[in-house]
């Protein structure tokens, strides 16, 4: 046992570099399985192709849109930046411009809150704004850096995928004999894994991205600078439990009604309560379930504990650990159950312990000579 437990874990420290890809090569092979199974129908004598094919379906649908968006991620945060270090874009002025637009009778509070005097505020909300672009293109020109480790990662998860398109049964059935349960426990381990995985990736991202896009677009019709880079981050904002996407658009709203552009104003806000608000309520039952829905606190704690552990693939892998963790305790919880209950059967029938007969009866049966 000892000797199995120090080469699990060496091993294991001999994957961790490329834990990321392997990671989304198993989360990938899980979603993709119906569509490689239904190809495999069709050609059950040419597992290769029928893998291969999975394999170019999946770039075409998850992956290059997502290299795209990146692209352009990047591109617009690095101006978006330029434009805040050369002084054309100063936070500042923005919020003294929503200032000057409010009635007379908020100045007064303004004052209470120490707010009446804006210079200080103005120079903080600049002062974070440089600092949140200048983040942000920090770390997009440390991606173009490690861009040899990125495509090294990205080949690894490509191979990785088409043997577990290809061979995944196979392997998670020799995996599952290997585990040291009941196999009912072990069946149902699997498939809660297998319905997380679907309905964490399928629920948070496919939500996320909806939110994203709509924002991105309503932002792109506006005229908004940079509707790409604020769709990304709504995306992620979306997480959050009732406000989400609203931290970005309803700002901007303000924004506009504040500079006299009403109609801005209004139609940003009805769009993002009426369509990007009810997306959440729409999308998320239909694509993850009642059984699997995660409280929004622990989905908000898990994300960004996962993602301050893992990077950015602990968007996801947080709340799989945590939907996991969740799972295997009730597990235990109603094994616990079911023993308590079966003792207080026991109990009420006066049966002993199985295999033995009750006390009162074993004289009895060594009077009358029973072995």
């Amino acid at each position: 046992m000892l000797l199995l437990i120090a080469a699990t874990i060496g091993f294991a420290a001999v994957l961790w570099e490329f834990i990321g890809a392997i990671f989304w090569g198993v989360a990938l092979a899980i979603l993709f399985s119906p569509l490689h199974r239904r190809l495999l129908a069709r050609m059950p004598r040419r597992a290769n192709l029928a893998a291969l094919s999975t394999l170019l379906l999946c770039l075409v649908i998850a992956i290059l849109p997502l290299a795209l968006i990146g692209v352009s991620l990047v591109r617009e945060a690095s101006a978006i930046y330029e434009r805040v270090d050369s002084g054309n874009l100063d936070a500042g002025a923005y919020l003294q411009q929503i200032m000057d637009a409010l009635p007379a009778w908020i100045t007064p509070w303004l004052e209470r809150l120490h707010l009446g005097s804006m210079a200080e505020l103005q120079d903080k909300l600049t002062s974070v704004a440089m600092q949140a672009s200048k983040l942000a293109a920090t770390k997009a020109l440390g991606f173009g850096q490690n861009t040899f480790g990125f495509l090294v990662g990205f080949c690894v998860m490509l191979y990785l995928l088409f043997f577990l398109l290809r061979d995944g049964r196979s392997l998670a059935q020799r995996i599952r004999l290997a585990i040291p349960l009941q196999a009912d426990h072990k069946a149902e381990l699997a498939s809660k894994f297998t319905t997380v995985i679907r309905a964490t990736v399928k629920g948070n991202l496919a939500v996320a991205a909806a939110q994203g896009a709509l924002g991105g677009l309503i932002f792109w019709i506006l005229g908004i600078q940079g509707p790409v880079l604020w769709g990304v981050v709504m995306a992620f904002l979306s997480l959050l439990p009732a406000v989400g996407a609203g931290l970005i658009w309803a700002p901007v709203a303000i924004y506009f009604l504040a500079s006299g552009a009403v109609v801005k104003g209004v139609a940003l806000i009805a769009y993002g309560v009426l369509v990007i608000g009810l997306v959440d309520n729409v999308l998320r039952p239909v694509l993850v379930g009642k059984d699997t829905k995660m409280p929004d606190y622990i989905v908000l704690i898990s994300t960004l504990g996962g993602m301050a552990l893992f990077g950015l693939t602990g968007f996801v892998i947080g709340p799989v650990i945590a939907a996991l963790f969740m799972a295997i305790w009730d597990m235990f919880t109603r094994m616990q159950l079911q023993d308590e209950e079966r003792r207080r059967q026991q109990a009420q029938t006066g049966a002993g312990p199985a295999g033995r007969q009750p006390a009162d009866e074993a004289p009895h049966d060594r009077q009358a000579g029973s072995p």
